[in-house]
């Protein structure tokens, strides 16, 4: 049984951020009911190619994008525009411990599915909200995508090449990294006021914003530019604080050199073969290398493309210098260490047989994560929540039906 076994969450969000948070507390063992439209589904369910592809080779129609965040859900689908659809709900939430949406603000309320309203019904509900700018404030009406918020928040003024360099200029991040950082703190704050509930027993509001945790994960960023005033630049994959902290070119590619102490740059200028760099005053603290980082980074890369990736890690992770290649995602998932550890999962799926995951990287000793149920078809719960769940007679599910409400 999952640490989260004795938990109900409904899920009536969409795209990532949400859906995140719930696959999360899924994994953890929650029975997690994802809401979705009748017809459409979650927006990423559109969101392809790729998708997963049945055991002829041809397409399911699953898109890779939704795949990955919606393992271990229930699907179900209702319009909760129509009166039938907010009581059904309603219903169910009387019976969850916790709600995710992810609705603008005030969008819920005028079908009776806010907080206020499902608290009405269940006062020991914890309902999280998921927004672009937060309940309050003057952006509060806005929609807010993770692309945006990188850019707003400040990521992209430090992601890219530095300025006078060719193709310098703002880059977002490969993942919808804004996304992901959401739904985790909003995991840690479902799971902060379920210890509540436990305490004091009563549910609460949660809300989240995008770019609230954007600003609070600039982290070193945020406090270099509070304690100077001066806004960090572009440094490509360079460190603000710390030298040598970034890639250089070798014989066959690149590699990663994370020099995190004076000791490491010792081993590694004598590795290098430059073992007086250790004893030069501009390099012999990290403070010196970082005030004269234009000097000594053009000394190292004119050095480190004389051995290849695989020797440069080899040499200097013998002497414990800390280093890697830059990897695709083929070679990600082929590196003994990711094999070692069970990154990529399979689970069975009834439209291809089988669906490809990445595992979950949380590992407990009593309470495993368990991949129960691969990501959902849509709706293909429906009738199985109403009725075991809500006690829907099949004569009312017919009925719904009908009418379009599931």
């Amino acid at each position: 049984m999952g640490a989260l076994s004795h938990l109900r969450v409904l899920d009536l969000s969409r795209v990532l951020a949400g859906p995140w948070a719930g696959q999360i507390l899924a994994d953890l063992g929650a029975d997690v009911i994802k809401v979705e439209r009748p017809g459409k589904g979650d927006d990423t369910r559109a969101w392809g190619p790729p998708y997963l592809k049945d055991s002829e080779g041809g397409s399911t129609g699953e898109a890779a994008y939704y795949l990955a965040a919606n393992r271990n859900k229930r699907s179900i689908t209702i319009d909760f525009t129509q009166a039938d659809g907010q009581r059904l709900i309603r219903e169910l939430a009387a019976k969850s411990d916790i709600v995710i949406e992810n609705f603008k603000v005030g969008g819920l309320a005028g079908y009776g599915l806010d907080y206020p309203s499902l608290k009405a019904v269940n006062p020991k509900l914890i309902y999280c909200s998921i927004t672009g700018f937060g309940q309050t404030g003057p952006y509060a009406q806005r929609a807010g995508y993770d692309f945006m918020i990188q850019g707003l928040g400040g990521l992209m003024s430090l992601t890219g090449l530095p300025e006078g360099e060719v193709g310098a200029g703002p880059v977002k991040v490969g993942v919808a990294l804004t996304d992901i950082l959401t739904g985790l703190y909003s995991t840690v704050a479902i799971l902060a006021a379920l210890s509540h509930r436990e305490q004091r027993g009563e549910g609460q509001h949660i809300d989240m914003a995008l770019l609230d945790v954007q600003v609070a994960c600039l982290a070193n960023q945020a406090m270099n530019y509070l304690t100077t005033g001066a806004p960090p630049r572009r440094l490509g994959n360079a460190h603000p604080n710390i030298v040598p902290y970034q890639d250089f070119p070798t014989a066959d590619g690149d590699f990663i050199l994370t020099v995190g102490n004076d000791g490491q740059f010792r081993k590694f200028a004598e590795v290098a073969g430059n073992a007086q760099w250790a004893d030069d005053p501009r390099f012999a603290t990290n403070k010196a290398r970082v005030a004269n980082r234009g000097e000594l980074v053009p000394l190292i890369r004119q050095v480190t493309v004389f051995r290849t990736t695989a020797q440069w890690v080899s040499d200097l992770e013998a002497v414990g210098v800390p280093c890697g290649p830059v990897n695709d995602l083929a070679q990600v998932f082929s590196d003994p260490q990711v094999m070692a550890r069970e990154l990529a999962v399979t689970m069975a799926h009834p439209l291809a047989g089988t669906v490809p995951q990445v595992a979950s990287p949380i590992r407990l000793s009593q309470t495993p994560v368990e991949y129960r149920h691969a990501p959902p078809l849509l709706g293909e719960h429906t009738e199985s929540v109403l009725k075991t769940l809500l006690s829907v007679p099949d004569s009312e599910v017919e009925r719904l039906r009908v009418a379009g409400v599931i």
